[in-house]
């Protein structure tokens, strides 16, 4: 009589998908990322241009440039062996979906299978996203390569207003967009400034600027001085402003050619702020009687541009009702 036993299981392998971020510089990678690349029977990656292989290579680990099939992978896994992929930026679709069917038939003895981030975003990272875009649009596109500052000018403003309508619709899911659309003026215009012959400068350029300004005139969080109200801010900002723009009118800098209540609006609150006694320019008619109504606004904290809007939107919808009424 014989004694036969029934021979183990071989082991079901492992598949590691480790999913990269071309946001992160290359060579950032997790510890456990580490651990998996040096751990494993064998390393594929189907981008032989992949930023990350240099530095995966550079620290002892073979990665062979190759683009499995999820059959392959499954056959690759035979005998308990693991087998680390390395994800490209755009991901491996294909691959995910393959292996995903094979083990929704029920016909294959599928290895383990785990998904592993090599790295993690940081808050801001998809601006990188929309800089790369932006880029290769500006190279590409025959429009976007043939575009100015002064032609871009007008959509900065139409923008700028739409954004501002989502704020007063309080309408979440256009404010979303319409900022975008505002991010994607400045990203448009700093990556056309970085084809000037004479004074070039990209979009880095651009936030190390505003960075800049924004340290210097907080020193209630960057430095030495002290703010509990922002009474104390705005005026800390005023008095940094004024010293580095080192301008001799309050009304330096405002520009003339914004919406008029708006102009006249900002032009007393400087006056304001500066504690100047300004009295009303003679004059009559229309023009005066608004200008009177728009500082008077601006004393009482009322932005007159953003009330007149309300109003015109009521008038609006009262000529809707008219024009509902005549039909």
């Amino acid at each position: 009589m014989t004694n036969e036993t029934t021979p183990p299981a071989a082991a079901p392998g492992r598949v590691i998908l480790l999913t990269t971020s071309h946001r992160v510089a290359p060579g950032l990678l997790s510890w456990p990322a580490w651990q998996a690349l040096h751990g494993a029977d064998e390393v594929l990656c189907a981008d032989a241009a992949h930023p990350q292989l240099p530095y995966v290579r550079e620290a002892g680990v073979d990665v062979a440039v190759a683009s499995p099939t999820a059959q392959d992978l499954v056959d690759a896994c035979a005998g308990g062996r693991t087998v680390l992929v390395i994800a490209t930026a755009e991901g491996d679709s294909a691959l995910t979906d393959g292996l995903a069917r094979l083990a929704g038939s029920g016909r294959v003895s599928m290895p383990d299978l785990e998904l592993l981030p090599a790295s993690y975003d940081l808050p801001g990272a998809r601006l990188l996203d929309l800089v790369q875009v932006m880029d290769q649009i500006r190279v590409e596109c025959p429009w976007s390569s043939q575009q100015t500052h002064k032609g871009l000018a007008k959509y900065a403003i139409e923008e700028a207003y739409e954004l501002v309508e989502a704020i007063e619709e309080d309408d979440r899911e256009e404010l979303r967009e319409e900022l975008g659309d505002v991010l994607l003026q400045v990203v448009f215009h700093a990556r056309i400034a970085e084809d000037d012959e004479e004074s070039p400068f990209s979009v880095d350029d651009v936030a190390g600027t505003i960075v800049e300004k924004l340290i210097h005139r907080h020193p209630h969080i960057f430095g030495d001085d002290s703010a509990d109200t922002p009474e104390e801010v705005k005026a800390h900002w005023l008095r940094t402003k004024a010293e580095q723009k080192q301008r001799s009118s309050v009304t330096e800098g405002i520009p003339l050619g914004q919406p008029a209540l708006a102009l006249a609006s900002k032009l007393a609150s400087r006056a304001r702020t500066a504690d100047l006694a300004v009295p009303l320019p003679p004059g009559d008619g229309i023009g005066y009687d608004l200008l009177a109504l728009a500082l008077r606004a601006e004393s009482e904290g009322i932005d007159p541009e953003a009330a007149l809007r309300a109003a015109a939107r009521a008038y609006r919808n009262a000529v809707l009702a008219a024009e509902g009424a005549e039909g």
